[in-house]
């Protein structure tokens, strides 16, 4: 699954093992901190971020989700994970690749995924920060959500795509 952009010549797709964890974590709580800011406050981001102290939702993650990761060089910039085949789980893309397309590229694989698999719509959780990004890949907000993290509440939208083969 090589893919590029125009503006990352050299972002490969490959599916996402167990030894990329580490990186994986890593990716999610920087690009928390520096790319939710502007949408949640410190509070609500520490709450976000204490996602990655959970282990074992992650090992689940990477066994029992289609999880593909976007790589430049030998560094993961991008992850996206499907669960059930129709749920996009987790969709982040490294704080200092924003905006050039990699959240794009790995969305268009994960929706052929759902393609492959006969799945007429697809649905997520989305941040008030992913939210455009969504919307401009065909996404429509069905309700906005107070979801608590640690006791934080924290506003994000449950989405949906339908599909069309």
């Amino acid at each position: 699954m090589n893919n590029s952009t125009s503006n990352n010549p050299r972002i490969t797709i490959r599916k996402g093992t167990g030894s990329d964890l580490p990186e994986m974590l890593q990716l999610f709580t920087a690009t928390i901190d520096e790319v939710g800011k502007k949408d949640y406050d410190l509070q609500q981001l520490e709450a976000w971020k204490s996602g990655a102290e959970n282990k074992e939702r992650w090992m689940d993650v990477i066994r029992n989700q289609y999880v593909l990761l976007a790589v430049a060089g030998n560094t993961i910039v991008g992850f996206c994970s499907l669960d059930q085949g129709n749920y996009i789980d987790l969709l982040f893309v490294h704080k200092d690749h924003q905006h050039k397309g990699i959240a794009f590229l790995l969305y268009h694989q994960i929706e052929q995924e759902a393609l492959q698999c006969n799945e007429k719509k697809l649905t997520a959780d989305v941040s008030k920060t992913a939210r455009p990004f969504f919307e401009k890949t065909g996404f429509q907000v069905i309700q906005e959500q107070t979801v608590r993290v640690k006791g934080i509440a924290m506003t994000n939208y449950k989405m949906v795509k339908h599909l069309i083969s």
